[in-house]
């Protein structure tokens, strides 16, 4: 098997197991822990808390291990947290379903960060583009159907399936990953600085860096706000739209559509667009999602939620194949770890505060509320990119070819 196409699987699998795991999880808590908006919340916290806990210091190991053994790690971790979290459903103790949910992202925080840092090694800076939209259509088919079946899953049998399913997925991902060639650590040097004077390093050149400031902080509004709509998601599927189980699940599933769709297109857009264009676009219709999320309970809910979230997909993925080429092509090697984790912690470690903020207006203020803020941050991420020096960018920037101290 072919080094590319061993990454391409492991993809598939891993963020199989991991939105298997990120649909399962509010319908467990919803439907068999009698959950409400804010306990919600708080679950959805934890499992987007790994990214805010783990990025950093996984940065810097992905400079010092051998990737493939990151993989592997990554992708036991994962496995062992879907089995633990069937038995915290099964037993009702909400506490280990939490711990279950940052096991098993702290697996997809590894993985996500060494696969986008080992990815520059085995393709040509040229290939970079449509080898990053091949990996992300992965993710985009199992978002697509991974919302439906744990809908179904919880309409016919139990919520706690999806989390076998999430399982077999990190099964099939770790076989993958084994057959990847045996691979030295990247950096190598009989003296190493410490853990925290190496993530000073990455986290310095991000902040050097205007185009890398500039993706951190539109991702940081942006995500704020995806993973708000996500808490109160449940409450309000199953409240003011009125839908069942299996119509919230398939609304949701048009998000992966929209990512299918971003993928797909990423190549051409690459080809015929100034980044620039795919730059602004990408949050700017996320404003437009925004405000179908608002008017589905007053109009066709199960539409316009649909529409919502293939929209929320689709630009954003866009986006989201473009600053990762972006991030690869500026980056020297020996950095790329670190660099990519504190990327990635601006892009994820936000997503607690945003689901924490999401159930807690949702509680208090009310559901509405909780939308209205949800696309003020839309359009924060999208002012912000207008205003940076990515709303400039024609061409996309050299592949970075100088060592950087490690």
């Amino acid at each position: 098997m072919k080094p590319f196409t061993a990454l391409l699987g492991a993809a598939a699998g891993t963020h199989a197991a991991d939105q298997m795991a990120l649909a399962t999880l509010p319908l467990t808590a919803t439907l068999v822990l009698g959950a409400g908006p804010d306990l919600l919340g708080l679950l959805v916290a934890a499992q987007s808390a790994a990214w805010l806990l783990v990025s950093l210091p996984a940065g810097t190991w992905i400079d010092r291990m051998p990737r493939r053994r990151m993989l592997i790690v990554a992708l036991a971790l994962g496995l062992t947290a879907s089995l633990v979290a069937v038995a915290a459903a099964a037993t009702g103790y909400v506490v280990l379903l939490g711990l279950a949910a940052i096991a098993g992202a702290s697996g997809t925080v590894v993985y996500v960060l060494t696969s986008v840092s080992l990815l520059p090694s085995l393709v040509a800076p040229c290939d970079l583009s449509r080898s990053n939209a091949r990996l992300e259509l992965a993710r985009a088919v199992v978002s697509l159907a991974a919302p439906f079946v744990a809908g179904l899953l919880a309409q016919h049998l139990s919520p706690t399936w999806g989390y076998v399913l999430a399982a077999l997925g990190a099964a099939l991902a770790l076989v993958c990953v084994l057959a990847l060639p045996e691979g030295t650590a990247p950096t190598t040097g009989a003296e190493r600085p410490t853990l925290a004077s190496a993530i000073r390093v990455g986290t310095a050149f991000v902040l050097r860096n205007e185009l890398l400031r500039g993706i951190s902080l539109c991702a940081i509004f942006w995500n704020f706000a995806f993973f708000a709509l996500l808490a109160i998601w449940a409450p309000l599927a199953l409240g003011p739209l009125g839908l069942d189980p299996a119509h919230m699940g398939l609304a949701q599933s048009t998000y992966g559509a929209g990512l299918i769709l971003g993928a797909l297109v990423a190549p051409v857009t690459a080809r015929r667009l100034p980044p620039l264009a795919t730059l602004i676009f990408g949050p700017a219709v996320s404003i437009l999602a925004a405000s179908l999320f608002l008017t589905a309970p007053s109009g066709n809910g199960f539409a316009l939620a649909a529409a919502g979230y293939f929209l929320v997909g689709f630009g954003p993925m866009l986006w989201l194949i473009c600053q990762t080429t972006v991030r690869q092509l500026v980056t020297p090697s020996p950095l790329m770890g670190r660099v990519n984790a504190t990327v990635q912690t601006a892009i994820y470690g936000v997503r607690p505060l945003g689901a924490l903020a999401g159930g807690f207006v949702a509680a208090q203020p009310g559901l509405h509320a909780a939308l209205l803020m949800i696309a003020a941050a839309f359009a924060l991420s999208t002012l912000v990119i207008v205003v940076s020096p990515l709303a400039r960018m024609r061409v996309l920037p050299k592949s970075a070819t100088g060592e950087a101290q490690a």
